[in-house]
């Protein structure tokens, strides 16, 4: 199954869970990018990517992609319990659940964050 299928499938699952605020991962050649989504209003409550993550912390700069992926994961976690969100619901945007998406989750999981 491709890309385009999973992301569909997915989605479908998703749009249904509308008292959670949905996480939704992207990944480009070169960052990972993660933003919490309001799925009522469609609004970005919380955002963050490995892009500012290297800019901000220069160690980082030479760690793998992984690595850069699960701090990515930690801080945004951080961010989110700041505004008193304890459950999201994890989109992975048809990616399959392995390296760079799993670090994500296991980040956020590790800061605290339930789904």
């Amino acid at each position: 199954m491709n890309l385009k299928n999973r992301r569909k499938r997915l989605r479908y699952r998703l749009k249904y869970m509308t008292d959670r605020p949905r996480l939704s991962v992207h990944k480009s050649n070169q960052y990972v990018y993660a933003q919490l989504i309001d799925q009522k209003t469609g609004e970005v409550l919380a955002s963050y990517d490995t892009k500012r993550l290297v800019k901000e912390n220069e160690k980082l700069a030479n760690e793998s992609g992984f690595e850069k992926s699960k701090q990515l994961g930690l801080i945004l976690g951080k961010k989110i319990l700041d505004k008193k969100i304890k459950t999201i619901v994890f989109d992975r945007s048809g990616y399959k659940y392995h390296g760079k998406i799993k670090a994500i989750a296991e980040g956020l999981r590790e800061s605290g964050l339930k789904f």
